[in-house]
């Protein structure tokens, strides 16, 4: 078989024909590359728009709320700080039992306070007393009696009452046995 021979023009038009194939070729891939950019910088103006659109208004109002309730949550911290930061005294405690007791018309029979401690309420570090007692009198008087411990002693609760109730009902022999706490913050 002999060789093919081309010529000049031959080889120019042979040439040619390829340099438009390339041509042809880059043509296409760069017509891709331009559709593809296209389709790009239109998601990206939508995800743009999108993003315009989110409301971050409610999520700062949201966080200046929550700063607020902290502030109001500190502030009340502070305010039942200041309200326990008090000491106790044992003479103190019987002396507002006796008059809380003189106030609802009922007599206080038995009474003991135990030593001052110290104790954690809820975590914050306090002192304790703890006091029992016994009253008798006219059963409502002894029902407002222990209610009013409750509500006269602002760092202190009634733990637990036991109260027994005359069988005569015109008696006024009604009683009560209270365990009272009271505790006092003394940290800064």
């Amino acid at each position: 078989m002999k060789g093919l021979k081309i010529s000049k023009v031959g080889w120019l038009i042979l040439s040619a024909g390829i340099f438009v194939v390339v041509l042809a070729g880059l043509g296409i891939t760069r017509s891709g590359q331009i559709k593809e950019q296209g389709k790009l910088g239109t998601d990206l103006a939508t995800y743009q728009m999108r993003l315009d659109k989110v409301d971050t208004t409610q999520g700062q109002i949201q966080l200046d709320e929550l700063k607020q309730q902290l502030a109001d949550s500190e502030q009340q911290l502070t305010d039942v700080k200041n309200k326990l930061h008090q000491k106790i005294k044992s003479v103190d405690v019987t002396d507002k039992f006796f008059e809380i007791a003189g106030y609802y018309h009922v007599n206080v029979t038995i009474m003991g306070t135990t030593t001052i401690a110290k104790d954690n309420y809820q975590g914050v570090p306090c002192s304790i007393i703890s006091l029992t007692g016994s009253a008798n009198g006219d059963l409502p008087n002894i029902i407002n009696f222990i209610a009013g411990l409750n509500n006269n002693f602002n760092t202190g609760f009634v733990q637990s009452a036991q109260i027994a109730i005359s069988e005569n009902a015109t008696s006024t022999d009604s009683s009560a046995s209270i365990n009272l706490v009271v505790y006092s913050y003394e940290g800064s």
